[in-house]
């Protein structure tokens, strides 16, 4: 079991270890944005982890939508919608039963109250890029199956996606990722910040696809790729590469921001925090 005994403090700390990471394009405690600032992000973690580990009592929906709710009446814009939507379910899997089977019994038990919260919890939160869709726009009312409605725009949301397989990308891959370079003696920060390399290479940023474009959220994809050609991760030519794309990411007025990947992000950390993997205590530099 986890050195952080409750759901609440592990998904709190998910949320904030993921923000305080240097990615690239990223708010962190050494970047920010000019509408948005680290300790914005802070705020939001303290506000969402409660009403998170209520998930089980509360159902998905309704815990989704409470979250975003209290970090809106701090933070005033949208800060957590993602890694909220991808938190909700993986808190509400009772802790002595695994994640992965688990998870799945949760996501197969959506009821039309979820699917109502999580669609008032999107609008509430005003997600930049949405767009409109012809089948279950977020703007028409909420469907009464929200993992259909997921299963509609998993092809083109990393979050949505989570819900239609599974959470197959962040049991598979985020976490594990994590877990391969803390593993052998990496400290925190390093280790977050190449599995979000290799999250960015291997699934285009939702994101960034649907403020830019898919061209442009494979051409970042493409460049994170770059990054993990260049050399070992901490050697001189990835810290460049890496510098390099941060710059480009950041170029645009931030819209380029990899925000899905951060949320994978958030959920894996979530993940190995949550089931004991990660030793205390923690360097993350």
């Amino acid at each position: 079991m986890s050195h952080l005994q409750s759901i609440a403090q592990c998904a709190t700390l998910a949320c904030i270890w993921e923000a305080t990471v240097p990615k690239p394009g990223n708010v962190h405690r050494g970047a920010d944005f000019e509408n948005l600032a680290y300790p914005d992000f802070l705020l939001s973690a303290v506000a969402a982890g409660p009403v998170l580990a209520q998930a089980a009592e509360l159902g998905v929906g309704p815990a989704v939508r409470e979250a975003v709710g209290r970090t809106r009446e701090l933070v005033g814009t949208n800060t957590n919608l993602g890694s909220v939507l991808l938190l909700a379910p993986l808190c509400a899997v009772p802790r002595e039963r695994p994640l992965p089977e688990g998870v799945r019994d949760v996501l197969a038990n959506l009821g039309p109250k979820d699917a109502a919260g999580v669609y008032e919890a999107i609008r509430l939160a005003q997600a930049g890029g949405l767009g409109q869709v012809k089948s279950m726009d977020i703007n028409d009312a909420a469907p009464v199956d929200l993992l259909a409605a997921m299963q509609a725009a998993a092809q083109r949301d990393l979050v949505a996606r989570q819900y239609a397989n599974g959470f197959q990308e962040v049991l598979s891959c985020a976490a594990p990722w994590i877990r391969e370079q803390f593993d052998v003696g990496q400290s925190l920060g390093p280790a977050v910040r190449h599995a979000f390399i290799r999250l960015m290479h291997e699934f285009p940023d939702s994101l960034i696809g649907r403020k830019c474009g898919v061209d442009v959220a494979a051409d970042s994809a493409r460049r994170a790729g770059q990054v993990l050609s260049a050399g070992p991760a901490g050697s001189e030519p990835y810290e460049q590469e890496m510098g390099n794309l941060d710059f480009w990411l950041r170029c645009d007025g931030h819209r380029r921001n990899p925000g899905t990947t951060a949320d994978l992000i958030a959920a894996g950390l979530f993940v190995l925090l949550r089931d004991g993997i990660i030793r205390f205590p923690v360097r993350m530099a």
